[in-house]
Protein backbone atom coordinates (compact mmCIF):
# COMPACT_ATOMS: atom_id res chain seq x y z
CA UNK A 1 0.00 0.00 0.00
CA UNK A 2 1.32 3.59 -0.65
CA UNK A 3 0.90 6.54 0.87
CA UNK A 4 -1.06 9.42 0.37
CA UNK A 5 0.60 12.11 -0.99
CA UNK A 6 -1.60 12.70 -3.76
CA UNK A 7 -4.49 12.91 -1.47
CA UNK A 8 -2.91 15.87 0.12
CA UNK A 9 -2.15 17.36 -2.86
CA UNK A 10 -5.47 16.91 -3.80
CA UNK A 11 -6.61 18.24 -0.89
CA UNK A 12 -5.11 21.54 -0.70
CA UNK A 13 -5.60 22.26 -4.40
CA UNK A 14 -9.98 21.91 -3.37
CA UNK A 15 -9.32 24.37 -0.91
CA UNK A 16 -7.76 26.31 -3.43
CA UNK A 17 -10.17 26.19 -6.03
CA UNK A 18 -12.83 27.12 -3.66
CA UNK A 19 -10.81 30.45 -2.72
CA UNK A 20 -10.22 29.66 0.74
CA UNK A 21 -6.84 28.49 2.35
CA UNK A 22 -6.89 24.55 3.86
CA UNK A 23 -7.28 24.01 7.73
CA UNK A 24 -4.52 21.82 8.95
CA UNK A 25 -5.05 20.84 12.44
CA UNK A 26 -2.26 19.25 15.15
CA UNK A 27 -3.19 16.91 17.53
CA UNK A 28 -0.65 14.78 19.41
CA UNK A 29 -1.14 11.13 19.40
CA UNK A 30 -1.72 8.95 22.50
CA UNK A 31 -3.79 12.53 24.24
CA UNK A 32 -5.52 12.61 26.48
CA UNK A 33 -4.79 8.81 25.74
CA UNK A 34 -4.77 6.57 22.31
CA UNK A 35 -8.73 6.52 22.39
CA UNK A 36 -9.22 9.59 23.28
CA UNK A 37 -6.17 11.56 20.85
CA UNK A 38 -8.07 9.26 18.11
CA UNK A 39 -11.73 10.95 18.79
CA UNK A 40 -10.18 14.16 19.33
CA UNK A 41 -9.20 14.38 15.96
CA UNK A 42 -12.20 12.57 14.17
CA UNK A 43 -13.72 15.42 15.82
CA UNK A 44 -11.32 18.04 14.43
CA UNK A 45 -12.16 17.23 10.83
CA UNK A 46 -15.87 17.05 11.81
CA UNK A 47 -15.63 20.45 12.86
CA UNK A 48 -14.39 21.11 9.27
CA UNK A 49 -10.79 20.50 9.25
CA UNK A 50 -9.08 19.19 5.72
CA UNK A 51 -5.84 17.94 7.17
CA UNK A 52 -4.38 16.18 11.07
CA UNK A 53 -1.14 16.66 12.02
CA UNK A 54 -0.65 13.72 14.33
CA UNK A 55 2.10 14.37 16.66
CA UNK A 56 4.61 11.80 17.99
CA UNK A 57 5.21 12.60 20.99
CA UNK A 58 9.17 13.14 22.36
CA UNK A 59 10.73 13.85 25.76
CA UNK A 60 12.62 17.03 24.83
CA UNK A 61 10.30 18.56 22.25
CA UNK A 62 12.34 21.67 22.19
CA UNK A 63 10.47 23.21 18.95
CA UNK A 64 7.33 23.20 21.35
CA UNK A 65 5.60 25.54 23.56
CA UNK A 66 4.23 24.52 26.97
CA UNK A 67 0.99 23.91 25.86
CA UNK A 68 2.19 21.09 23.35
CA UNK A 69 4.79 19.94 26.20
CA UNK A 70 2.49 19.76 28.37
CA UNK A 71 -0.06 17.16 26.46
CA UNK A 72 3.46 15.21 25.02
CA UNK A 73 4.23 14.60 28.73
CA UNK A 74 0.92 13.30 29.44
CA UNK A 75 1.20 10.88 26.70
CA UNK A 76 4.11 9.46 27.34
CA UNK A 77 3.55 9.01 30.90
CA UNK A 78 0.32 7.07 29.70
CA UNK A 79 2.97 4.80 27.58
CA UNK A 80 2.37 6.28 23.75
CA UNK A 81 4.21 4.27 21.49
CA UNK A 82 4.97 4.72 17.44
CA UNK A 83 2.78 1.99 17.12
CA UNK A 84 0.11 3.97 18.43
CA UNK A 85 0.98 6.71 16.38
CA UNK A 86 0.41 4.54 13.44
CA UNK A 87 -2.84 3.31 14.93
CA UNK A 88 -3.76 6.76 15.44
CA UNK A 89 -2.93 7.82 11.48
CA UNK A 90 -4.59 4.75 10.52
CA UNK A 91 -8.17 5.20 12.51
CA UNK A 92 -8.04 8.84 11.81
CA UNK A 93 -7.89 8.22 7.85
CA UNK A 94 -9.96 5.14 7.56
CA UNK A 95 -13.22 7.12 9.49
CA UNK A 96 -12.57 9.98 7.75
CA UNK A 97 -11.10 9.22 4.11
CA UNK A 98 -8.73 12.62 4.91
CA UNK A 99 -5.15 12.99 5.02
CA UNK A 100 -2.97 12.47 7.63
CA UNK A 101 0.71 13.29 8.51
CA UNK A 102 2.77 12.41 11.01
CA UNK A 103 4.62 15.65 12.44
CA UNK A 104 8.20 14.35 14.42
CA UNK A 105 11.65 15.21 15.56
CA UNK A 106 13.82 13.41 13.89
CA UNK A 107 15.58 11.25 16.61
CA UNK A 108 12.32 8.59 17.14
CA UNK A 109 12.41 7.72 13.38
CA UNK A 110 15.89 7.14 13.41
CA UNK A 111 15.78 4.94 16.38
CA UNK A 112 13.11 3.22 14.62
CA UNK A 113 14.06 2.86 11.36
CA UNK A 114 13.61 4.82 8.30
CA UNK A 115 12.55 2.02 5.82
CA UNK A 116 10.39 0.25 9.34
CA UNK A 117 8.61 3.83 9.73
CA UNK A 118 7.85 5.07 6.16
CA UNK A 119 6.50 1.60 5.50
CA UNK A 120 3.97 1.40 8.10
CA UNK A 121 3.28 4.90 8.17
CA UNK A 122 2.31 4.48 3.98
CA UNK A 123 0.72 1.16 5.04
CA UNK A 124 -2.08 3.11 7.93
CA UNK A 125 -3.06 5.77 5.29
CA UNK A 126 -0.47 8.14 6.14
CA UNK A 127 0.02 11.15 3.86
CA UNK A 128 3.71 12.00 4.77
CA UNK A 129 5.70 13.22 7.70
CA UNK A 130 6.56 16.93 8.79
CA UNK A 131 9.83 16.87 9.88
CA UNK A 132 10.93 20.11 11.81
CA UNK A 133 14.60 19.52 12.91
CA UNK A 134 15.69 17.35 9.83
CA UNK A 135 18.34 19.43 7.98
CA UNK A 136 17.68 18.89 4.16
CA UNK A 137 21.71 18.18 3.63
CA UNK A 138 20.82 15.20 5.66
CA UNK A 139 17.50 13.50 4.30
CA UNK A 140 18.85 11.65 1.45
CA UNK A 141 17.69 8.80 3.06
CA UNK A 142 14.45 9.56 4.92
CA UNK A 143 12.92 11.14 0.90
CA UNK A 144 14.47 8.03 -0.95
CA UNK A 145 12.31 5.79 1.17
CA UNK A 146 9.54 8.59 2.02
CA UNK A 147 9.20 8.62 -2.16
CA UNK A 148 9.04 4.73 -2.54
CA UNK A 149 6.24 4.52 -0.53
CA UNK A 150 4.58 7.97 -1.50
CA UNK A 151 5.12 10.08 1.24
CA UNK A 152 5.52 13.86 1.22
CA UNK A 153 8.67 14.94 2.75
CA UNK A 154 7.01 18.50 4.40
CA UNK A 155 10.49 20.60 5.58
CA UNK A 156 9.86 24.03 8.15
CA UNK A 157 11.38 27.18 6.76
CA UNK A 158 11.56 30.03 9.23
CA UNK A 159 11.83 33.94 9.10
CA UNK A 160 15.37 33.71 9.47
CA UNK A 161 15.78 31.31 5.85
CA UNK A 162 17.75 33.17 3.39
CA UNK A 163 16.36 32.75 0.02
CA UNK A 164 19.34 30.73 -0.90
CA UNK A 165 18.54 27.98 1.65
CA UNK A 166 14.75 28.40 0.97
CA UNK A 167 15.63 27.47 -2.76
CA UNK A 168 17.30 24.03 -0.86
CA UNK A 169 14.61 23.32 1.30
CA UNK A 170 11.63 23.44 -1.24
CA UNK A 171 13.83 21.91 -4.06
CA UNK A 172 13.67 18.60 -1.61
CA UNK A 173 10.34 19.04 -0.48
CA UNK A 174 7.15 17.59 -1.04
CA UNK A 175 3.66 17.92 -0.35
CA UNK A 176 3.86 21.32 0.90
CA UNK A 177 5.88 23.95 2.79
CA UNK A 178 4.99 24.74 6.20
CA UNK A 179 6.24 28.27 7.55
CA UNK A 180 6.42 29.11 10.68
CA UNK A 181 4.87 32.57 11.13
CA UNK A 182 7.94 33.78 13.59
CA UNK A 183 10.61 32.55 15.18
CA UNK A 184 10.30 30.76 18.66
CA UNK A 185 8.31 28.10 19.82
CA UNK A 186 4.87 26.78 18.67
CA UNK A 187 1.85 28.11 21.15
CA UNK A 188 -0.84 30.67 20.66
CA UNK A 189 0.03 34.63 20.18
CA UNK A 190 -2.20 38.30 20.21
CA UNK A 191 -0.55 38.28 16.68
CA UNK A 192 0.80 36.63 13.57
CA UNK A 193 3.02 39.30 12.88
CA UNK A 194 4.24 40.64 9.41
CA UNK A 195 6.97 38.70 8.89
CA UNK A 196 5.03 35.06 8.01
CA UNK A 197 3.61 37.18 4.98
CA UNK A 198 6.87 37.68 3.90
CA UNK A 199 8.25 34.79 4.48
CA UNK A 200 5.36 33.07 2.18
CA UNK A 201 6.20 35.50 -0.40
CA UNK A 202 9.79 34.89 -0.27
CA UNK A 203 8.98 30.87 -0.18
CA UNK A 204 6.65 30.75 -3.21
CA UNK A 205 9.01 32.69 -5.13
CA UNK A 206 11.36 29.58 -4.97
CA UNK A 207 8.57 26.14 -6.12
CA UNK A 208 5.32 25.93 -6.92
CA UNK A 209 4.39 23.74 -3.53
CA UNK A 210 1.46 24.89 -1.66
CA UNK A 211 2.85 27.15 1.62
CA UNK A 212 1.25 26.59 4.87
CA UNK A 213 1.92 29.01 7.81
CA UNK A 214 1.52 27.58 11.55
CA UNK A 215 2.73 28.75 15.04
CA UNK A 216 0.70 31.58 17.06
CA UNK A 217 -2.68 30.86 15.11
CA UNK A 218 -5.53 30.69 17.81
CA UNK A 219 -8.64 32.08 16.55
CA UNK A 220 -10.54 32.83 13.94
CA UNK A 221 -9.45 36.27 13.23
CA UNK A 222 -5.19 35.15 13.27
CA UNK A 223 -6.77 32.31 10.70
CA UNK A 224 -8.56 34.90 8.53
CA UNK A 225 -5.56 36.93 8.86
CA UNK A 226 -2.91 34.20 7.51
CA UNK A 227 -5.65 32.46 4.90
CA UNK A 228 -5.00 36.28 2.59
CA UNK A 229 -1.67 35.63 1.96
CA UNK A 230 -1.02 31.36 2.87
CA UNK A 231 -2.04 28.18 1.28
CA UNK A 232 -2.99 26.49 4.47
CA UNK A 233 -3.52 27.48 7.90
CA UNK A 234 -1.84 25.17 10.49
CA UNK A 235 -3.19 25.17 14.31
CA UNK A 236 -1.96 23.21 17.00
CA UNK A 237 -1.72 24.64 20.46
CA UNK A 238 -4.78 26.18 20.43
CA UNK A 239 -6.82 22.95 20.28
CA UNK A 240 -4.51 21.36 22.43
CA UNK A 241 -5.58 24.06 24.97
CA UNK A 242 -9.38 23.33 24.58
CA UNK A 243 -8.84 19.28 25.49
CA UNK A 244 -6.21 20.61 28.85
CA UNK A 245 -8.68 22.91 29.65
CA UNK A 246 -11.35 20.74 29.75
CA UNK A 247 -10.12 18.99 32.69
CA UNK A 248 -10.50 15.00 31.94
CA UNK A 249 -14.11 15.73 30.49
CA UNK A 250 -13.98 13.69 27.56
CA UNK A 251 -17.04 14.77 25.82
CA UNK A 252 -16.36 18.59 27.04
CA UNK A 253 -12.66 18.37 25.25
CA UNK A 254 -14.46 17.05 21.83
CA UNK A 255 -17.30 19.70 21.62
CA UNK A 256 -14.47 22.40 22.58
CA UNK A 257 -12.28 21.23 19.83
CA UNK A 258 -14.99 20.14 17.34
CA UNK A 259 -16.14 24.22 18.18
CA UNK A 260 -12.59 25.62 17.26
CA UNK A 261 -12.47 23.64 13.79
CA UNK A 262 -15.46 25.12 12.72
CA UNK A 263 -15.02 28.72 13.73
CA UNK A 264 -11.37 28.23 12.37
CA UNK A 265 -12.39 26.57 8.99
CA UNK A 266 -14.62 29.78 8.47
CA UNK A 267 -12.06 32.24 9.15
CA UNK A 268 -9.75 30.39 6.40
CA UNK A 269 -12.41 31.30 4.12
CA UNK A 270 -11.08 34.73 2.02
CA UNK A 271 -13.15 37.93 2.06
CA UNK A 272 -13.64 38.79 -1.37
Amino acid sequence: MTGNIQLLGDTLAKAKSEDRAALIAYLPAGFPTVDGGIAAIKAVFDGGADIVEVGLPHSDPVLDGPVIQTADDIALRGGVKIADVMRTVREAHEATGKPVLVMTYWNPIDRYGVERFTEELAAAGGAGCILPDLPVQESALWREHAAKHGLATVFVVAPSSKDERLATITAAGSGFIYAASLMGVTGTRESVGNQAADLVRRTRATADLPVCVGLGVSDAAQAREVAAFADGVIVGSAFVKRILDADGDEAAGLAAVRELAAELAEGVRRVS
